[in-house]
């Protein structure tokens, strides 16, 4: 790391727990033109206390802010990173394909070659549509999936949260969570009202909702695994009695995979877990880090999409070669890197075990008793959450009962020891094919003075 206090857990000077002076300048800049001088409100610490850093450059599983200290990063731009910041393979082919001209607004080879690897990869894509966005790639799915149905209403679970288009906005988790106001500003009452809300792993409440409202459900539509509440994986056979729900009632299922997509299996969670859904939304990995999702599924019902039918859906820089070249690129490395998924499942084991066996020590115990405290934690591949709270984890009223406190000051204790985590309670964290043990090891030292910090007597 840039600062060698950074290595030592038992050294961690008080100024390295704020962002440096050219971090609270550029937000000082960013305050007066950006609402919070941010473009996505999480990345505002407030949910943690501070203000944020601003990052200047990324290699492997390192980042480093624009005041030079680095940090290992278990952010991963939210997920996408598979590979780690920088990926060699990743920058070539994306200074190739700039080189050969940014946009066209006309069809090219590199998205056919995506569609291809996509439809190859995940099990239940026939047809594709390539877009910018995990958001755009929601919406349109659950318009087609109104389209195809002839259907208005959506069931959704609270604390998932599939972007930020109007009628996922109710009872959200991820970065609405964090904020407290899931429900936001905004939202036509006529949306809200066609959003149907359960809790997730309850398949009785979503039987409920279909008795309730015959004829009328379009779609379900969940995180297979939630990313976004914090990780909370589904339980007692959750997703195949949503599939046999769907079957019965007439509704499609939709697999909001932009966060699981790629991530936990090539197939993604649906191939995890043996579930075929109707509809599958992608993002984040799929891209490579850059700006670009897809949706996709069977191909009658993809055939709806215009100009094959008659469900709207268009973007100027939908399938962008920039952004193709980089999915391509990254689709080709997880498929040739054999051990990618066991490293992955191998470090996060490592990285679960020791937190927990950190929780057992007799004095972390100690002190946890002396305030009444708890944490605990999930994991699914390379997604893990620590929550200060006691489990299980199954759905949104267990984790919000967690200390978004304690979290805070866990937060700034890892962070002072160049520890870079997502800076709110219910978001997960991400493990990369460039993380080592040794960095697994520097995560745990730092941990174990960090949650020293977060129970303060």
């Amino acid at each position: 790391m840039a600062n060698s206090d950074m290595n030592d857990p038992n050294r961690a000077p008080d100024h390295l727990r704020h962002a440096g002076p050219r971090s609270q300048a550029l937000l000082a800049r960013a305050k007066a033109m950006i609402p919070g001088g941010v473009n996505s409100p999480v990345r505002a610490f407030r949910a943690v206390g501070g203000n944020p850093l601003f990052m200047e450059r990324g290699s492997g599983c390192r980042i480093t802010d624009v005041d030079g200290r680095s940090y290992i990063d278990y952010v991963g731009s939210w997920g996408p990173l598979l590979f780690g910041h920088a990926d060699p393979e990743v920058i070539a082919a994306v200074r190739a394909a700039a080189e050969m001209g940014t946009s066209f607004g006309a069809p090219t080879a590199g998205e056919v070659e995506l569609a291809e690897r996509i439809i190859q990869l995940v099990p239940s894509v026939q047809k594709v549509r390539l877009v910018n966005s995990g958001t755009e790639a929601t919406m349109s799915a659950l318009r087609v999936a109104r389209g195809a149905t002839g259907r208005d209403k959506v069931i959704k679970f609270e604390g998932c949260y599939h972007g930020h288009g109007d009628a996922f906005l109710i009872k959200a988790g991820s970065g609405a969570a964090t904020f407290g106001v899931p429900d936001s500003p905004g939202v036509p009452a006529g949306t809200a009202a066609d959003t149907l809300i359960a809790s997730y792993n309850d398949p009785d409440a979503v039987d409920a909702l279909f008795d309730r409202y015959a004829q009328e459900i379009a779609a379900v539509i969940v995180e297979p695994v939630v990313g976004n509440m914090g990780c909370v994986p589904p339980q007692n056979d959750f997703l195949r009695k949503l599939r046999a729900s769907c079957d019965r009632e007439g509704a499609l299922l939709i697999f909001d995979e932009v966060m699981t997509g790629f991530r936990l299996a090539q197939g993604g969670a649906q191939e995890l877990y043996g579930i075929t859904p109707d509809l599958t939304t992608m993002g984040k990995v799929v891209g490579g880090g850059l700006p670009l999702a897809a949706y996709g599924g069977r191909a009658d019902v993809m055939s709806q999409v215009a100009p094959e039918g008659p469900v709207y859906q268009a973007g100027t820089l939908s399938g962008n070669p920039i952004a193709t070249a980089a999915g391509n690129a990254m689709l080709a490395k997880i498929v040739a890197t054999r051990d990618l998924y066991p490293k992955l499942e191998r470090l996060g084991r490592r990285l679960s075990s020791g937190l927990d066996e950190i929780a057992r020590e007799p004095k972390m115990a100690e002190r946890m008793q002396a305030v009444n405290g708890a944490m605990s934690q999930t994991r699914v591949g390379s997604f893990v959450t620590l929550f200060f709270g006691a489990g299980p984890m199954r759905n949104w009223d267990d984790v919000k009962q967690c200390s978004t406190e304690r979290f805070g000051r866990y937060f700034r204790g890892m962070l002072a020891r160049g520890i870079y985590l997502a800076p709110s309670q219910f978001e997960t964290g991400f493990l990369s094919y460039a993380h080592s043990d040794a960095e697994i090891d520097l995560t745990l030292e730092a941990a174990r003075e960090a949650l020293f910090e977060a129970f303060e007597v």
